[in-house]
């Protein structure tokens, strides 16, 4: 009977059980980013604020360390107030943050490091510090293929300095020339930005060039901001949104800005809580910043970083790498340096003594350089902006050629006749010390006037020719463009760009035709194969030749054996290649390329190419 009992009890349980809804077994879904674009990780750690006595930009370290197979990344983090504070102005919260774009599809971890100690932000021990919070969380995700096309960096990858005359994206091995626009340095001197006043002294240090006291509202702009893109605050931001916009349409990809020029020209920028304070951040003013800079890389647009100016190269740590210094810069790593088109510049005119009683030596330029690329995760192009005159920008980057950690420099040039030598100059002596430098061409003079507005001089053809294909025919990685004090829409009073639409359309239709008709990252100077007085040549012999005539409608070249097409390329008004009055030439000896399309002595670009196969 007992048996029967016990038989019954566990048919009834498996009757019970065979009743019972099917259990879901617990999962955690992987999350799923795309190559390239921004992930942000956000932690909840210690509530407290930007002013607080214990200071969370200093007394706390956030690092995250990614991992894909062989490759290894460690990224700083920052204090992020609420998490929300670009729409929120939050100054307090419990949120920090880390930004990361992964370089490479599949499985990625990450393992996360926050210590807490006196200021252990700006300290190299890993073991600084005592751990708290969430120090020692771990995770992974999946990343895929970016979705981006077009001008949008996500769709070509990172900019890379690789050791050769231009930036090369990470992505699809395509080279990159820099047309862009240098003015507004104090861009970021914007009326919707949190925190953004003016501060210090008042008029220019020179007595001559008075500083316009108006923040910039870009009100011309807001016409150029769409439906779709980023504001925050109910609206705030469209100005400067819609004047990138309108910079893209133009078709500058890469924007100068100053990130500090407290005691400089402007006084009206820097990433402190204050005018006065160098330890604590203003964390909404930056991450509207960030929003700034993101819209930038979707339109392409490199985001070139200058420090600091030559009136404060001593403001912090009396230009030593110290504890200010330090934490400065990697706060403009930790929130900024994920972006893929960055130029790290140390600084304006660096070594320039004029407006200061001194200036940076060698050894401080040296390891403030350095700091960047040990501290930057991605090592982003790092560059080093001269003084107009020869003499200044040789003592300053002569003692550099060769170092290891300077990526090029940043030249301005007095004299825009100087341009297509000095850049030769450069790009020979790097390449002579053991490390190519890019040769970037990222102000003009004269310093009271550089590129004049349209309606002063529409042609541009001083600056067309000397300057932007001077540049570009010797091999450089472009140019920027610097507008002055004297004139209308000024170096710190712009409010519209429109005001040099023709530089604009000029810039692009020269780095159009590098990119669409020569293999110019092979291609050398060669001016002395052509007997034109002034006129570049810059070449792959037996391949291809580009030679820029100035007011001139035919030259002589020295050729080498074979067939060669000739067309023709104007370089003002831009548009498809022409025929001139000879369509082929053979080579062997010294042949003239023909006459150009009209009889005028105009600008022309001749473009040379081996038909031999």
């Amino acid at each position: 009977m007992r048996n029967y009992s016990f038989l019954n009890l566990l048919l009834l349980i498996s009757w019970i059980t065979a009743c019972q809804p099917a259990q879901e077994s617990e999962s955690v879904s992987t999350p799923s980013y795309q190559q390239w674009h921004k992930i942000t990780l956000s932690f909840e750690g210690p509530e407290t604020s930007e002013d607080a006595e214990d200071n969370p930009f200093l007394n706390y370290r956030l690092v995250a360390t990614f991992r894909n197979g062989n490759q290894t990344f460690e990224v700083p983090g920052f204090y992020a107030a609420d998490g929300n504070a670009a729409e929120s102005s939050a100054s307090s919260g419990n949120v920090w943050q880390v930004r990361f774009a992964p370089n490479t599809e599949g499985e990625w971890t990450y393992d996360i490091s926050f210590r807490k100690g006196d200021s252990i932000a700006v300290s190299t021990d890993t073991n600084a510090g005592e751990p708290v919070a969430f120090d020692g969380e771990q995770g992974s995700f999946q990343v895929v293929a970016s979705d981006k096309q077009g001008r949008d960096f996500r769709a070509k990858g990172k900019l890379q300095y690789v050791g050769e005359r231009y930036l090369q994206f990470a992505g699809t091995d395509g080279y990159y020339l820099k047309g862009g626009a240098g003015s507004p340095e104090n861009l970021l001197g914007y009326v919707d930005f949190d925190g953004t006043e003016f501060g210090g002294q008042e008029g220019h240090k020179d007595g001559e060039a008075p500083v316009d006291k108006e923040l910039h509202v870009y009100e011309d702009h807001i016409r150029d901001w769409n439906e779709d893109d980023p504001s925050w605050q109910g609206g705030k931001g469209k100005g400067i949104i819609g004047g990138l916009n309108y910079l893209a349409g133009k078709g500058v990809n890469s924007l100068y800005f100053l990130t500090m020029n407290i005691k400089g020209d402007g006084e009206d920028v820097w990433p402190y809580t204050g005018y006065e304070e160098r330890y604590r951040f203003d964390c909404s003013k930056l991450d509207q910043w960030e929003m700034v800079f993101t819209h930038a890389d979707s339109l392409g647009i490199l985001l070139h970083f200058f420090t600091q100016e030559t009136e404060n190269e001593l403001l912090l740590d009396n230009g030593d790498l110290g504890t200010q210094r330090k934490l400065y810069y990697r706060e403009l790593i930790a929130r900024f340096a994920h972006h893929l088109g960055v130029a790290w510049n140390m600084g304006e005119e660096n070594g320039y003594a004029e407006f200061s009683p001194e200036s940076q030596n060698d050894d401080q330029r040296r390891a403030m350089i350095s700091y960047f690329k040990e501290t930057d995760p991605y090592q982003n192009f790092v560059a080093l902006h001269t003084h107009a005159a020869q003499k200044e920008r040789d003592e300053i980057l002569e003692p550099l050629l060769g170092y290891e950690d300077l990526d090029g420099p940043s030249l301005q040039i007095g004299r825009p006749a100087k341009v297509h030598d000095e850049t030769k100059r450069w790009i020979d002596l790097s390449a002579e010390a053991g490390k190519q430098w890019v040769v970037n061409l990222d102000e003009i003079g004269p310093y009271y006037h550089g590129v004049f507005p349209d309606d002063i001089d529409p042609e541009h053809d001083t600056i067309r020719y000397e300057v932007l294909w001077g540049n570009l025919m010797a091999g450089g990685g472009g140019a920027e463009w610097y507008f002055g004090y004297l004139y209308g829409d000024s170096d710190l009073g712009l409010e519209t760009w429109r005001t040099r639409n023709n530089i604009w359309d000029q810039t692009r239709y020269a780095v159009s035709f590098f990119h669409d008709n020569l293999p110019f990252w092979e291609m050398e100077t060669a001016d002395d194969l052509v007997d034109t007085e002034g006129a570049y040549c810059f070449a792959k012999p037996g391949e291809v030749y580009a030679i820029y005539l100035h007011d001139a409608t035919t030259t002589n070249l020295s050729l080498e054996e074979g067939n060669y097409s000739v067309q023709w390329f104007d370089p003002e008004n831009g548009g498809d290649l022409q025929s001139g009055s000879v369509d082929e030439i053979s080579g062997g000896s010294t042949v003239s390329v023909g006459n150009a399309p009209s009889g005028g002595d105009e600008d022309w670009v001749v473009l040379i190419r081996s038909q031999n196969g």
